[in-house]
């Protein structure tokens, strides 16, 4: 079995900062692109940021300039810093991966629980 497991969200005030992790753990051959969503009360999931094995990275314009994704491949984790908060970035934030469980065989995508941030005063 594999599992993500994120943490690091909370209630921030605007123009502060958050940093999220998410590690995969259980039985892993290799992952694919990692990445980071999130689902807004009565909005739909929207991808965040997303980076390749190959580092190559992607990230909704509505956060360019401000979060930053990186990945250590060594501890299978994710990560995403949040700079300059707005109250619009508040949601429950999702890790998602592409994970090959053997040698052999496509990956999947799993998903993580799902992490609250909340920047308000």
């Amino acid at each position: 079995q594999v599992q993500l497991v994120e943490s690091g969200g909370g209630l921030v005030q605007p123009g502060g900062s958050l940093r999220l992790s998410c590690a995969a753990s259980g039985s892993i051959y290799a992952i694919a692109a990692m990445a980071w969503y999130r689902q807004a009360p009565g909005k739909e999931r929207e991808l965040v940021a997303r980076i390749s094995s190959g580092v190559r990275i992607n990230y909704a314009d509505s956060v360019k300039g401000r979060f930053t994704i990186s990945r250590d491949n060594a501890n299978n984790t994710v990560y995403l810093q949040m700079n300059s908060l707005k109250p619009e970035d508040t949601a429950v934030y999702y890790c998602n991966a592409d994970i090959s469980p053997y040698s052999f065989g496509k990956a999947s995508s799993y998903w993580g629980q799902g992490t609250q941030v909340t920047v308000s005063l």
